[in-house]
C-alpha cells in the first residue's frame, strides 16, 4: 500500500468524525507521514486509528468517571496536577534508606508535591492491616498529601487461562481495593497479563478484570490497567479490553515508556498514549534520561502531555523516574521540572 493510499484512508475517518474528536486522527497521520512504513506497520497504524476513534467516538461514557480524579479544566493554571509514583524511589526503599511508611513526607517536604501513588510490593503484607494503614492515612494527613492509587503487582495474572488461578488472583486484589478505600485512593492500579493467542488473551484478561471491577464499583474504586508488558503495552489490544469489559470503573494508566511488547516487538508510544486516553484514569510520566535542555531523550513530553491534555484529561499525572544517570531525588526533580516546562507551554496555547 503507498503513502497516497494511506493518506487518502486516513482523510476518510477524519471526515466521519465529529470536530472535538478530530484530533487523534491528525496526531496519527502526522505521525505516518513523519515515517517509512511497510504494509505491516500501516496496518496495525490503521487498527489504532480506528480502535482510538471508536473509543473517543462513541465510548466517552467510560472515560474520566466512577471516581477518576480527572476535571474538566478550570482556569489555564489548572491544565494537570503532579504526583509522585513511588517506584521513582524504589532504589532507596530497597536498600532500606526510607520505607513506605516515609514516602508521604518525603513526597512532600522534598519534592514539594501532594499527591501519592503506592506500590504494594513496598507494604506488601498490609493491605488488610489496619493499624499500618491508619498511620500511613495520619502521615498523609499530616504533611496535606493526597493518596492517589496503589500499584498493584505480584497478585497472579488476572488474564490467567485456568479459571480457578483467574479468580484466586482477582480474589487477590480485593483486599487492596479495601486499603484503596481505606486510604482515600480513587484507584488500584493493575496488570492484564495473560497468555495464548491475541484475542483469546483479551477475552480472559476482560474476564478477570471484570471480576475485580465488580467487586469494587460499590466501593467506587477504579481498576485501572496500565501497559506493562505483552500484549498489555499493545494500545490498541488494550483499549479493546478495556471495551470488553464495559463498567465505569475499569479503564487505563497511560505509562509513557512502557511500550516493549516483546524481545522484537515494540509499540509506538505516541499511538499507544492516545488509543489508551479515552479510558484514562490516571497518567504515568516515565522518565529515565535528560539531556542538557533537560528533556527527556526518549519521550517527547510537550508532545505526550498534548495528546493527554487534548483527550480531556486534568488529573494527576504521576512522575514515575527509573533512570540511572541522576540518583533518584535528582531524576524526580528533573521528571517535575519538565512537567512544569510543560504546563506553562500548554497552559499559553
Amino acid at each position: 500500500m503507498d503513502r497516497s493510499s494511506c493518506l487518502s484512508w486516513c482523510l476518510i475517518l477524519y471526515s466521519e468524525l465529529p470536530p472535538r474528536n478530530q484530533f487523534t486522527t491528525i496526531f496519527v497521520l502526522g505521525t505516518f507521514m513523519n515515517q517509512n512504513f511497510n504494509r505491516r506497520q500501516f496496518l496495525v497504524t490503521s487498527g489504532t486509528v480506528a480502535a482510538v476513534a471508536g473509543t473517543v467516538g462513541g465510548l466517552g461514557q467510560f472515560a474520566h468517571s466512577a471516581g477518576s480524579s480527572t476535571q474538566e479544566k478550570s482556569s489555564p493554571n489548572d491544565l494537570f496536577k503532579i504526583s509522585l509514583a513511588e517506584w521513582s524511589l524504589h532504589r532507596s526503599i530497597q536498600s532500606g534508606k526510607i520505607e513506605n511508611l516515609d514516602f508521604p513526607g518525603i513526597a512532600q517536604q522534598e519534592f514539594g508535591i501532594d499527591g501519592v501513588e503506592y506500590v504494594n510490593q513496598f507494604f506488601k503484607d498490609k493491605a488488610r492491616d489496619e493499624k499500618y494503614l491508619g498511620e500511613l492515612k495520619k502521615r498523609c494527613a499530616d504533611h496535606g498529601v493526597t493518596s492517589v492509587l496503589i500499584m498493584i503487582d505480584g497478585e497472579g495474572q488476572l488474564g490467567d487461562p485456568d479459571a480457578a488461578a483467574r479468580r484466586k488472583a482477582a480474589e487477590n486484589h480485593f483486599g487492596w481495593v479495601d486499603a484503596a478505600l481505606f486510604l482515600g485512593c480513587h484507584s488500584i492500579r493493575v496488570n492484564a497479563g495473560s497468555s495464548g493467542q491475541y484475542d483469546e488473551q483479551a477475552k480472559l484478561a476482560a474476564d478477570g478484570l471484570r471480576q475485580v471491577c465488580e467487586y469494587a464499583a460499590p466501593k467506587k474504586i477504579n481498576v485501572i490497567v496500565e501497559n506493562h508488558g505483552g500484549l498489555s503495552s499493545n494500545g490498541q489490544w488494550l483499549a479493546r479490553v478495556i471495551r470488553a469489559v464495559g463498567m465505569d470503573n475499569c479503564g487505563t494508566l497511560p505509562d509513557f515508556g512502557n511500550f516493549q511488547i516483546s524481545d522484537n516487538e515494540k509499540y509506538d508510544r505516541y499511538l499507544g498514549v492516545a488509543a489508551m486516553m479515552p479510558f484514562a484514569k490516571a497518567v504515568s510520566a516515565k522518565s529515565h534520561d535528560f539531556d542538557d535542555d533537560g528533556n527527556e531523550k526518549n519521550t517527547d513530553y510537550l508532545k505526550m502531555m498534548q495528546i493527554v491534555m487534548d483527550a480531556g484529561y486534568h488529573g494527576y499525572v504521576g512522575i514515575e523516574y527509573e533512570g540511572g544517570g541522576l540518583d533518584e531525588y535528582a531524576g524526580i526533580l528533573a521528571t517535575k521540572k519538565l512537567l512544569e516546562s510543560c504546563h506553562k507551554q500548554l497552559a499559553k496555547a
